[in-house]
């Protein structure tokens, strides 16, 4: 993979020590995002991506113009919540400081939980382990959690736990997501984001929502359906995780990448 130096992040969101500098010019870049099509999921009562070729030949000119339409729901594939998503009065998408959207990653690994249950949630536990082995979660940091679920992607049944669409289908969701508990103590250590490698921060069965109505009570967005977070190390990466910048938003397509050392796998 090519590695690019980009000594310009440290700007935008944190200063430049030797670690960050030397990251940015020997690691190599990691895409964490879904790419968005016909196949691409989305909660059940969203409207699906969808995209209209508006012209892809060769004009009378000479020279080819290919230009296309798409549509979609904010909240579908690799996305952002924006805090006003579960929290009135709180940042819109196009409101959320870059300094939020830029960080060091903490990676918690939870693929043992996730395996166990489809219903499973990550509880204080994990959050305690990963901060023995490699002291308290930094402020700042954009927390990333990885289930496994992305194996499933883009299987319907495998990774919502149905193929239906609809108000009804939404009883029938079944993927892991974070517990309130533990969405409480990434408040108290003022994490500037926190992602997951399943539909929702919430597990599938919630029925109120509550990690999201913690996290945006506090002016913490989100990033769902993330991907590839088996090739971001536990400690020592950096994501940049820039959104469509739709103002007035709840949330929005996003791409997301990490720049991870060179020798991690």
């Amino acid at each position: 993979m090519r590695r690019i130096a980009l000594t310009g992040i440290c700007s935008v969101a944190i200063a430049c020590t030797p670690d960050n500098a030397d990251l940015l010019r020997t690691g190599r870049w990691v895409d964490l995002s879904h790419d968005f099509s016909a196949e691409t999921i989305y909660w059940p009562t969203a409207k699906p991506f969808a995209l209209e070729v508006v012209s892809a030949q060769r004009t009378p000119g000479g020279y080819w113009y290919a230009a296309n339409n798409f549509s979609a729901a904010e909240h579908g594939g690799t996305h952002l919540d924006a805090p006003v998503h579960f929290a009135e009065g709180k940042w819109t998408t196009d409101q959320i400081p870059l300094d939020r959207l830029v960080g060091e990653a903490v990676l918690v690994d939870v693929q043992s939980g996730a395996d166990s249950s489809a219903d499973y949630r990550v509880d204080l536990n994990a959050l305690d382990e990963w901060e023995r082995k490699h002291g308290a979660i930094p402020g700042g940091a954009i927390v990333l959690f990885r289930t496994g679920w992305s194996r499933r992607w883009p299987d319907r049944a495998k990774y919502l736990g149905t193929t239906r669409t609809g108000a009804g289908a939404v009883a029938e969701l079944h993927f892991p997501g974070i517990d309130s508990a533990t969405a409480g103590r990434l408040v108290e250590r003022r994490v500037g984001a926190v992602g997951i490698d399943t539909p929702s921060i919430d597990y599938g069965q919630s029925g109120t929502y509550p990690t999201h109505q913690v996290l945006f009570a506090a002016n913490i967005p989100a990033f769902e359906n993330v991907a590839n977070l088996d090739q971001v190390p536990l400690k020592g990466g950096f994501v940049v995780a820039l959104p469509m910048k739709i103002k007035g938003g709840s949330g929005g397509p996003l791409r997301i990448v990490a720049i991870v050392p060179g020798d991690s796998r």
